[in-house]
């Protein structure tokens, strides 16, 4: 099982145009509202791939129906803690001429300290029947910026591995309680190591830094030029597939839940890899937020070229 923790759950509006500009008029062409956030993501995809998944977090009263509605087509389970209130909305503008997306995020309803502690509860409950344990996104207004850390040493020695996927404060304070894996994109971690990281040997160096600090596993999204991922032995690269790219939101959700459904199956390094990256491309040639494909995440696993670093 993958417990997926979803703690400031979005509703992504993506408005899609023909031609952005900044400060000017922009005629929308289309509008869709999903229930989404990376938690919300990571879980939907694991239950894509066919495998045990579930979703537990904060949900607000008044937009749940649209969450719990995509959660069940998806044949996902879930266990929240009820908030008054409606979720935040992530406004994602799509420029369909240049085919690129920009974003405003909002921070989300403030939620107050009990609730925390319920959270943490929740969590190790789930944890005891996990194999793997997600942590990703943004946190809630109100929350400790270690809570991610708090939720990791609550799990210690339930068996159950975790990954984290945050950034900033949350990422630093995380990393004290040395998660199986973290999965940094190259801005995150060069915000980390304080400097350009130019090559895939630079990018190989600043990841060590984490496997010298007793994290497992470090996967590294790279966007358009692949991923890399290092256990500290072996450190193996993907460049990015030929495809016709439909969108990137949601591609390094679907990177984490493959890599997570890899090392549940037991896999080794270099298949695991491979199931995260083929789970990343289906990512980018499904459309909108469609459940990805398994005939088409199948077909790309053979696709995917391994090169040691």
């Amino acid at each position: 099982m993958i417990t997926s923790v979803s703690l400031n759950p979005s509703i992504d509006r993506t408005l899609t145009v023909d031609g952005f500009t900044p400060g000017g008029l922009n005629r929308v062409l289309s509008k869709s509202d999903v229930a989404a956030g990376k938690g919300i993501n990571v879980a939907l995809t694991v239950s894509g791939l066919g495998l045990d998944s579930e979703c537990v977090g904060f949900m607000y009263r008044d937009s749940a129906p649209l969450f719990e509605k995509r959660l069940m087509m998806n044949s996902t389970p879930y266990d929240f803690i009820w908030c008054e209130g409606s979720v935040r909305t992530n406004i994602k503008v799509f420029d369909r001429a240049a085919g690129v997306i920009t974003e405003l995020n909002e921070s989300g309803m403030t939620i107050e300290g009990a609730a925390f502690d319920e959270m943490v509860d929740l969590v190790v409950r789930h944890a005891e029947n996990s194999d793997y344990l997600v942590l990703s996104g943004s946190l809630p207004p109100g929350c400790p910026a270690d809570f991610y850390r708090t939720l990791i040493n609550a799990v210690e020695g339930l068996g159950c591995h975790c990954v984290l996927d945050a950034d900033g404060e949350r990422l630093k304070y995380g990393l004290e309680a040395k998660p199986f894996m973290i999965k940094p994109n190259r801005y995150e971690l060069e915000m980390m190591t304080g400097g350009p990281l130019k090559s895939l040997s630079d990018i190989r160096r600043a990841a060590m830094r984490y496997i010298d600090m007793g994290v497992r596993v470090v996967a590294v999204s790279l966007g358009a030029d692949g991923a890399m991922i290092t256990d500290g032995d072996d450190t193996l690269y993907a460049p990015r597939l030929n495809i016709e790219v439909k969108g990137t939101v949601g591609a390094g959700d679907a990177m984490v839940a493959g890599l997570a459904a890899g090392f549940m199956g037991e896999c080794d390094l270099e298949q695991t890899f491979r199931m995260g990256v083929a789970c990343a491309s289906t990512r980018c040639v499904t459309e909108g937020y469609k459940t990805i494909d398994r005939t088409v995440y199948k077909a790309f696993l053979d696709m995917v070229n391994i090169e040691r670093v």
